[in-house]
């Protein structure tokens, strides 16, 4: 129960904090969050694989096993809203609101938190991963004939890029001269705090409505994700290190991103919006019981 609340409550409390910041002060998010995206992330993505020790085999191993459970996870949605006779829009929206986990703002830390440095390796690997197939796939879901558009998009940011510039890096054994490895550490370690900060002020400039709808998708997107995950994972039979960073990762909040994706390239971005809002709210209870799921049985198995 101590690594719990120690992965767990300074997660919350940075948010919690974040949630005051945006009742009491008129912050600009959408700056904040280009700060975020185009410089911290980024170095964050490249000081991690310039340092990272993982090994090509491990990185595979959560590649395959997110691919898997992503695709898994899309099909049943897809099947499950049809057979709920969703129209085709509302169809667009659960798919993208269950199937996008929060990998980034929320998963990293409560990673790092509750499995070290390693674990927070292997969620590197899962977010590299989820971005690339986020990016390329969704926008082209949301909007017929958008595939070429959503390349080029991905290609236009800096995520993309950090990672073949860390790539690169590693490859290559390059030592930055000057201490410059220093500097992007502190870039670096200025990602997941400011990623917390801003989760919380979304959550206060958030339109809290509880329906079932909102309820549901946030049940199905904070337990169906770890469910199928770790499936996948004992049917690769994944190392115990990566099964619990692919589980965790994958029962994660619905990322902030669906919101974005459905407000941008079409669908309900106010109904994304509720859900990531309640999810989010609703994870701080469902993410302490998968922590203890994965201490108590994992290694077990």
């Amino acid at each position: 129960m101590t690594v719990i609340l120690s992965a767990i409550l300074p997660v919350a409390c940075i948010v919690l904090i974040g949630y005051i910041v945006g009742k009491k002060i008129n912050l600009d998010q959408s700056t904040l969050s280009r700060l975020s995206l185009y410089v911290l992330f980024p170095a964050l993505i490249v000081d991690n694989l310039y340092k990272t020790t993982l090994s090509g085999e491990n990185a595979i191993a959560i590649t395959i096993g997110f691919l898997i459970t992503f695709v898994t996870w899309c099909v049943s949605a897809w099947q499950l809203s049809d057979s709920l006779k969703f129209p085709t829009d509302l169809k667009k929206n659960f798919v993208i609101t269950t199937a996008l986990p929060n990998v980034g703002n929320l998963g990293l830390p409560v990673t790092l938190f509750a499995l070290g440095e390693a674990g927070l390796e292997r969620a590197i690997v899962y977010l590299i991963v989820w971005n690339v197939v986020v990016l390329t796939t969704v926008p082209a879901f949301l909007q017929k004939g958008g595939f070429r558009s959503s390349i080029q998009f991905m290609l236009r940011l800096p995520l993309t890029w950090a990672v073949f510039f860390g790539v690169a890096l590693r490859g290559f054994n390059v030592q930055l001269p000057f201490q410059l490895d220093e500097g992007l550490n502190l870039l670096a370690e200025a990602a997941i705090p400011l990623g917390l900060l801003m989760l919380g002020i979304q959550i206060s400039q958030s339109k809290f409505e509880l329906t079932g709808y909102e309820v549901g998708a946030s049940l199905l997107r904070l337990i169906g994700g770890g469910v199928i995950a770790f499936a996948v994972g004992k049917m690769l039979g994944l190392a115990v290190l990566d099964l619990k960073v692919l589980v965790l990762q994958s029962s994660m909040p619905t990322a902030i991103t669906a919101f974005l994706m459905t407000n941008e390239f079409g669908g309900d971005g106010a109904l994304a919006a509720r859900v990531v809002v309640v999810s989010t709210l609703l994870g701080f209870i469902t993410l302490p019981g998968v922590l203890w799921l994965l201490e108590r049985f994992v290694v077990a198995l």
